[in-house]
């Protein structure tokens, strides 16, 4: 299986497309911290560069890249959604 996505560091909430990812299809992701293997069965079509979830994030829950807070959930959002300015929102403002 070829890999879809990188993940930052391990225990991140997303990983980021390194190819378009189509619905439903079963992809392999790496956490470059330590060169681990992931699985995810993708819920939408994610297009190169955006975001995968990694897990179940809860509605206000901060989605985690690079070990570090970049957002947080304004939704539930299932393992292999698209996740981006739909269903997250900056903690900033």
């Amino acid at each position: 299986m070829a890999t879809k996505f990188l993940a930052h560091k391990n225990g991140d909430s997303v990983g980021v497309a390194t190819n378009d990812i189509s619905k439903n299809e079963e992809v392999e992701g790496v956490y470059m911290d330590n060169n681990q293997r992931t699985n995810v069965k993708a819920v939408d079509n994610i297009v190169l560069g955006h975001k995968i979830a990694l897990k179940d994030i809860k509605k206000d829950e901060k989605v985690m890249e690079y070990g570090e807070p970049v957002g947080k959930a304004t939704q539930d959002i299932k393992k292999g959604e698209h996740v981006h300015v739909h269903n997250i929102r900056t903690m900033r403002w």
